[in-house]
């Protein structure tokens, strides 16, 4: 199966959105920060794309004065996964942050994604207690890019 990474802009509203609801259910971005995430200057936003469909979706900025990069969201529609697509949107956006260190967080029950993450050479650096709905903690994963 081929796909294409390209950026992506406010004309994928629904597209991002649908991605993210199938993803991550309760835990979903609201409506307006996925507009945000698609319009704010400085932000990655990159879309993977399998003919017309938007298969996943990844976001990303620079915070702090440390000049960190964060990996906001990424997710990939069940049907697509398993394609090398999460991948893919992974390397792009850590290229395009262009920093010196990337952070994301995850699910700790999130064994696929963090199979991805150890692959990609990042590590655990923190815990945030009850991050999610439903009270799961928040793995904080952390990349140095040499």
């Amino acid at each position: 199966m081929n796909f294409d990474i390209q950026e992506a802009s406010w004309r994928d509203l629904g597209g991002v959105r649908r991605v993210e609801q199938e993803c991550f259910g309760d835990d979903a971005w609201p409506l307006l920060d996925i507009l945000a995430v698609l319009t704010l200057p400085g932000v990655v936003r990159l879309k993977a794309t399998v003919g017309n469909d938007i298969a996943g979706f990844v976001g990303g900025e620079i915070k702090g004065s440390e000049h960190i990069g964060w990996i906001t969201t990424i997710g990939v529609m069940n049907a697509f996964r398993r394609r090398g697509i999460a991948a893919a949107l992974l390397a792009a956006s850590e290229t395009r942050l262009a920093t010196h260190k990337i952070r994301l967080c995850v699910r700790q029950s999130n064994l696929e994604a963090l199979f991805l993450y150890w692959k990609f050479g990042y590590h655990q650096v923190d815990v945030w207690k009850r991050y999610y709905r439903g009270g799961e903690d928040a793995l904080v994963m952390e990349k140095e890019i040499v």
